[in-house]
């Protein structure tokens, strides 16, 4: 069989008791699992938060590294091989889609792969160009990368996969970071591959019916080792129903918990007037928000991928200067300092403004979890007894007690979310900015993270979310921003609405 043609058959995978720990960790992440999933399968991966999902995806596609990353247990195989063996079988679409761009501009970064698996240099740019069209990334080839959203990113990095024809495609929650239209875009834009390749497809996502009407299998694994659930679909959801409920799977349907109404008492925190927001001088992403922030009420910000709702988050957080407009901050929030946030030192901001990050390892800073949580506190000179205590619960809440010890860069995509949240609420700020909070959870660690949430709204907390949650929207939510895709004053004050 020629090259290009054993890449793109079908390929088969198989794991005999396999599991794997990583370095400097007791627990294997996973551990035990038998299973065999067939040529052309199209295989939906379940489970809770933290369950070895990624890790076996890492796996399958040999990248999880040798003896210095961690220790393999067990057998896992593709076609009969090691993974480390048939690198060119698979292609990764990674949790982190920052973590897949290797180019400047967008046409070279998906051409990247075709080039290191030598296809013809005719048939690249065709390729590029389909790849591209089909997750729906309308942007010139020569688009600077550095300037993609994080949704933006994500198709990028699935039309690169896309793009290689492989004979088994990875995906590992490739629609957490995309608006609704886009979940549908690249859902049917996978659809499509895995029909006229018959290509192999293993998929992560934690709402199940997203993918259901492509999927023929379902696979659950169980937390505490081996497998949950194996079979067809509907089999799978009808019969272990309770059992996978259990498990954290987001059954479909469900809405884990809905909030309860918030306090009537509530005070400005932060406004913006006629606000212009962009990361370079000169270049505004969004003009003419108008916004009002107030404590005790929770303000998710909507809208498609790359209309500028990180960079209206960073901006609100302080971290980036408006453009032009206005952004105050109130007396209350201010505390005594002037009124614009951007200008605001570190220090300052700790106790005033939380700030989570839509790429959680952006804002890792030590070796392990717990020195993670500690780090606002002991920059506010909390006594040791003060921080412990609060460390020890942002543990318990957010079940990250048992990865104390563990290194953040080395947790699931929704063990670093959650300890991002978690390094934000450490300094207990008056208002609280969150880009994709949701991002990676199951719907135990959903709804825990919702009621820690409106905890903190019930407390007086002003509490931004931007989101393309709308289950966390509807469950959650006191008010909304919609940001459309025009970028004039008129059309983006057309386009807000407040409830």
């Amino acid at each position: 069989m020629a090259g290009a043609e054993a890449r793109s058959a079908p390929a088969a995978v198989s794991a005999r008791e396999w599991g794997w720990r990583h370095a400097g960790r007791r627990a294997p992440a996973v551990h035990g699992l038998d299973l065999d999933i067939g040529p052309g399968e199209r295989v939906l991966l379940l489970g809770a938060s933290g369950a070895g999902k990624s890790t076996l995806l890492h796996g399958i596609a040999g990248v999880l590294g040798g003896e210095e990353d961690g220790e393999s247990l067990g057998r896992l195989l593709v076609d009969g091989r090691p993974p480390s063996a048939a690198r060119g079988r698979s292609g990764l679409v990674l949790q982190d889609p920052d973590a897949q761009v290797v180019m400047a501009r967008v046409g070279d970064d998906v051409a990247f792969g075709l080039e290191n698996l030598g296809v013809p240099r005719g048939e690249i740019w065709p390729r590029v160009a389909q790849a591209l069209a089909s997750v729906g990334l309308d942007l010139p080839i020569e688009h600077s990368t550095a300037e993609l959203s994080g949704g933006q990113r994500q198709r990028l990095a699935l039309a690169g996969v896309l793009a290689m024809r492989p004979g088994l495609i990875l995906l590992d929650e490739p629609t957490a970071n995309l608006d609704p239209e886009g979940v549908r875009d690249v859902r049917d834009a996978v659809a499509r591959v895995a029909e006229e390749t018959g290509a192999t497809l293993i998929v992560i996502e934690h709402r199940v019916s997203v993918w259901l009407p492509i999927v023929d299998r379902v696979i659950a694994i169980d937390a505490g080792g081996g497998l949950l659930a194996d079979g067809p679909p509907g089999e799978v959801l009808a019969a272990r129903r309770s059992e996978l409920r259990a498990g954290g799977v987001w059954l479909p349907d469900d809405v884990p918990w809905r909030a309860s109404a918030p306090p009537t008492a509530t005070s400005a925190l932060l406004t913006g007037a006629a606000l212009s927001v962009g990361r370079v001088a000169g270049e505004p992403v969004r003009e003419g928000i108008e916004l009002e922030v107030d404590s005790g009420r929770i303000l998710a910000v909507t809208g498609p991928n790359g209309v500028g709702k990180s960079t209206l988050a960073l901006t609100m957080s302080g971290l980036l200067k408006p453009l032009g407009g206005r952004l105050a901050a109130s007396d209350a929030l201010a505390s005594g300092l002037r009124d614009e946030p951007w200008r605001w030192r570190s220090r300052e901001l700790l106790a005033r403004i939380g700030t989570v990050f839509q790429s959680p390892e952006h804002q890792f800073l030590t070796g392990s979890v717990r020195a993670e949580l500690e780090v606002g506190p002991r920059a506010l000179k909390l006594s040791e007894q003060s921080r412990r205590a609060r460390v020890d619960e942002l543990l318990d809440v957010l079940r990250l007690a048992h990865l104390a010890a563990a290194n953040p860069f080395t947790l699931s995509g929704g063990e670093k979310r959650r300890l991002s949240v978690a390094t934000a609420i450490a300094t207990r700020p008056r208002l609280l900015v969150l880009d994709e909070p949701t991002f990676g959870q199951d719907a135990t660690t959903w709804r825990e993270l919702a009621k820690l949430l409106v905890g903190l709204r019930d407390d007086g907390v002003g509490i931004v979310a931007v989101t393309h949650d709308d289950a966390f929207v509807e469950a959650i939510a006191d008010r909304r921003l919609v940001l459309g895709r025009e970028v004039t004053a008129s059309a983006a004050r057309a386009g807000r609405t407040d409830a």
